[in-house]
This record gives C-alpha cells, structure tokens and sequence, in this order.
C-alpha cells in the first residue's frame, strides 16, 4: 500500500543557518547556505518547515527507539528494566539523572525545535510564497512551537522564553514565569488555527490542521484546571478547557476508529481518529517500537496494570462474579487482549510461556504489529529503525476524555459527560457508565477510563502529575505476573511532580535556578 508522508529527514541547522564566521564576511558563499543565501526561494521555506517538524523525531521527544512508549513505564502500568533514557530512575524515585537520558534530551529537542520555528517565523516573509500558503506555513510552525514549549513548561515549569532567531546573548535567559509561557502556548494556537486547513490530502497528510491546533490547546488547558498547575483550584479553569475540547468535537471533523486494536496498525493510520500524529516511514525515517514489544521489552506491563482492567460486566475484578482466580485474565475488558501479552494467550503464531517475556511475564502489542497470527516472513524479525506505524501526539478519544473531564469538574455529572465516555466504551462493547454518579464517583471513572483507553500511550504518567496523585500511585512494589516483587518505588511530592533543570543547561547559563530538592 503506497502511503503519502512528509518527509521530515531534511536537515537544516537547529540553530542559524552558517556560523559567526560566515557573518564576519561582508559577502555571500556559494558553497554552503548561510542567511544571506537560503532564504531565496519556496523550495528553502518548505525545508525550512520541514525542518522544524524533523524534531518531532529526535530522541527526547517522540522519536529514539521508543520515547513515547516508555512514558509509561514511569507509572503503574510498565517496567523498564535496563533504565533506557532514565525512565526506570524517574519510575523508582532515585535522583533523576540531569546529565542525559529523556530529561536532558527534552529540554535541549524541545529549545531545539523553538529555535528552527523562530527561525522560520522571522524569514519566511522574505520569500514570495502565495499568500495563503505563507499563512498556513506560520501556522504550522507556530503550532509546532506551542507544542515544544509545552514539553517545557509542563514538565519543568518556569523556562526561557524566546522568540526570536537563536543568538548567542540568549544564552544567559533567565526562567519566564510559567504562566507567561502558557499564555505564548494559547496565543499561538489561536493564530495557528483560523488559518489552518482542516485537512489535507497526497503528500500533505500529517500536515498541522486546524483540528490539531484546536485539540493542543484543550490538551494545554486541561493541564492548566488540573490540580498540580491551578493551585488556587479556579473553577472556571475547567470551563475553558471543557469548551476548548467541545471546539474540537463541533467541527465534525473527527470519529472513534471502529476497530480498536487495529488503530495502531500500520494499514490504518491517517484515519478518522487522528487528529496529529509523528509520520514515519522506513528506511527514510522508522523508529523500533516492534523491536521494543517483541524483543527488547522495556516496556513490560506490570500485574498493576492487568489488576486495573474491569471485567467485562463493568466492575473491578474484585466485585465481579465474572472473575476466576485460576484464570485471571478470562472475561476483561476486551482492550486487555487487545493491548497486552500474557501468559497462555496466542503470539505470533505460538502459544505465550511464562518465560517468553521474562521480566514481568507480560508483552505489549500496543503500536506493535505483532499479534495472535504468526507474521509474514519479510516482517517476522524487524530490527531498530525498520518500525513505520504513526505515533498519535492527540487522537479523538483523547479529546472525549478530556471533554467529559473538564465539564464533570466543571460542573458535575451531565448526559454529555455520560456520552463522552460512553462513546468510548461502546467501541469495546463495555457497559455504559449509568447515571447517578457524584462529581467525585464519575471523577474516579474518568480516570480510570483515561488510564485503560490510553495505555501504553505515554499519557498516564502525565495524569498522574497534574492530578496530583504521586504519593498514592507512584510508590510502593510493582509486581510481574505472578506477584513477584521487582521492585519499592518512592515518590517525593516536595520533589518529582517537576523534573530537574539538566545540569549541563546550569553549567551553560547561570541565570538559570534549579527546581527545589534537587
């Protein structure tokens, strides 16, 4: 099947285009592209733009051999074993590390991105592009922007901001107070998205739409009405993000995939689900995610995780009569089998031991292509890189969790927030939530619902820093399948809600100030 991807493997400097050297001369080389000679045609800005999404890619942010995957191994619901890129640290509470791994690389990819965005905003007008694809270009990049100072501000709090090309007196920015970068992340969005396409076709699919900007900036306020960022518990906080989400749901644009599991499928992607998404494609820009589940399994779902499904009457296994304690994985919420690898369950043509995974007995077929049926031989062993299925940043059930949390906290219980979830869960043929509940019961099914539907995603450990709940779900033993203990995780709340300034950034700016406890 011929699938249409931008390509984002144009490179263009992260920082300026030529070097201080090159600005020394009063004259233009024809030899290499400096300032003075790229911005010269539509072609340039497009590898520009370019540019700019290529960093999507990068190790730190959804790129490496699987960012996005091992989020959740910082929760409840996965384990990594070999501490690939620090997560396992941040997991067990130890000093995260700030010299490298995922804290150091996302910090600098997300600066990275800001850079080649402000860039491109502050040329692009000096190339004769149409009209109207000069404004959707700012767009793009101006969404691309909001979306890198997310990264930043949500994980490490106040950051530098700036909006301009990158220049060597920038290096002694001290941090902007937090809200003044969220309020650059919303006045971005609401520039990006009036001029912004509400979809695009050919080549162009994977393009920032309309849709995105509008779905980035639910995603932005629901961090902010939550409790870990709206400190003073503003009500109507909750109002704007619900109404941000209901924004995307009116344009009538987007609808739940029918076939759960085959959502994160190769074959399916680009569809009516996905709002944005990375767009990969070997051997021109793959990723490992396959190798990740099949073989390497660092992210090795935990017994927490099979714990939390529901049966599939809709209860806790603890209140089921539908539970087996000699088969505790019989009669579960069918987005267990569909997302999960355990022992007995078909694998790739074979029955699964208990070793076939052996650290915690589990696999995750979450973004793998790998499943019940054995593979075809050219696909049965990809390696690092050989992986090509598209990592959704934001897809529409996302936004229906979203939606039906910030109008219950908003204003309690509604047969909106009902639907909301229950679209949700009439995909996987679960019983409805009936109404009835209390701000605070359908509070906890919210959650619960956002955890099942997203595993595996990266969203969870987020979650669980803006709801504020760290000390309850982020310390204590995990266990593997059959209760072995791997692990005593311990979370500091004066501490891990945020992560640390990467030491190398403090040894290169000594305006900046470390978060506390650190």
């Amino acid at each position: 099947m011929l699938r249409n991807k931008i390509c984002y493997g144009i490179l263009i400097s992260s920082l300026v285009f030529g070097s201080c050297g090159d600005r020394l001369l009063d004259s233009s080389p024809d030899d290499k592209y400096v300032e003075s000679n790229f911005w010269n045609s539509e072609a340039a800005a497009d590898a520009a733009l370019t540019g700019v999404y290529n960093i999507l890619r990068y190790d730190g942010i959804y790129g490496n051999e699987a960012t996005p995957l091992w989020e959740d191994t910082a929760t409840p619901n996965a384990y990594n074993y070999s501490d690939a890129k620090g997560f396992n640290s941040i997991a067990s509470g130890k000093q995260m590390e700030t010299t490298g791994g995922v804290i150091a690389n996302r910090w600098a990819r997300s600066y990275m991105g800001i850079g080649r965005a402000n860039t491109f905003l502050a040329n692009v007008d000096r190339v004769e592009i149409d009209e109207e694809k000069n404004a959707r270009m700012k767009g793009e990049a101006k969404f691309l922007r909001a979306l890198y100072y997310f990264f930043l501000e949500a994980y490490y709090g106040d950051v530098p901001l700036i909006l301009d090309p990158p220049a060597l007196e920038q290096g002694d920015r001290p941090r902007t107070p937090r809200a003044e970068v969220v309020a650059q992340i919303i006045k971005d969005l609401d520039e990006a998205a009036p001029v912004l396409p509400p979809s695009y076709s050919g080549a162009n699919v994977g393009r920032v739409t309309q849709g995105a900007a509008l779905a980035l900036k639910a995603r932005v306020l629901l961090f902010e009405a939550s409790p870990l960022f709206n400190t003073n518990n503003d009500i109507q906080k909750w109002d704007a993000a619900a109404k941000a989400a209901k924004a995307v749901i009116d344009l009538g644009q987007y609808d739940l995939y029918p076939d759960y599991r085959a959502l994160f499928l190769p074959e399916n992607e680009n569809n009516e689900e996905v709002i944005f998404d990375i767009q990969y494609i070997y051997p021109d820009g793959g990723h490992s995610f396959d190798l990740i589940c099949r073989q390497y399994n660092t992210n090795a779902p935990l017994r927490e995780l099979i714990d939390a499904y529901y049966m599939k009457d809709g209860l806790p296994y603890e209140e089921s009569d539908l539970y087996d304690p000699d088969n505790i994985y019989a009669n579960r919420d069918p987005r267990m089998d569909m997302t999960i690898v355990y022992p007995g369950a078909t694998y790739m043509g074979e029955t699964v031991s208990e070793s076939r995974f052996a650290v915690t007995g589990y696999g995750m077929k979450k973004y793998s292509i790998y499943d019940e049926e054995k593979p075809p031989s050219d696909k049965a062993d990809l390696k690092g890189g050989q992986s090509e299925t598209n990592y959704m940043v934001i897809r529409y059930a996302d936004v229906l969790l979203m939606y039906a949390e910030a109008l219950n906290e908003f204003s309690g219980p509604s047969p909106q927030v009902y639907d909301a979830l229950n679209a949700i869960r009439d995909r996987v043929d679960m019983p409805h939530i009936e109404p009835g509940h209390t701000k605070e019961s359908l509070r906890e099914e919210i959650r619960h619902e956002r955890r099942i539907e997203l595993v595996g995603e990266g969203y969870f450990y987020n979650d669980i820093r803006r709801w504020m709940i760290g000390e309850e779900m982020l310390s204590g033993p995990v266990h593997a399948y059959n209760g072995k203990e791997l692990e005593v995780r311990s979370f500091d709340p004066k501490r891990d809600y945020w992560w640390p300034i990467p030491l190398g950034e403090l040894d290169l700016n000594k305006e900046l100030d470390q978060n506390p406890e650190y």
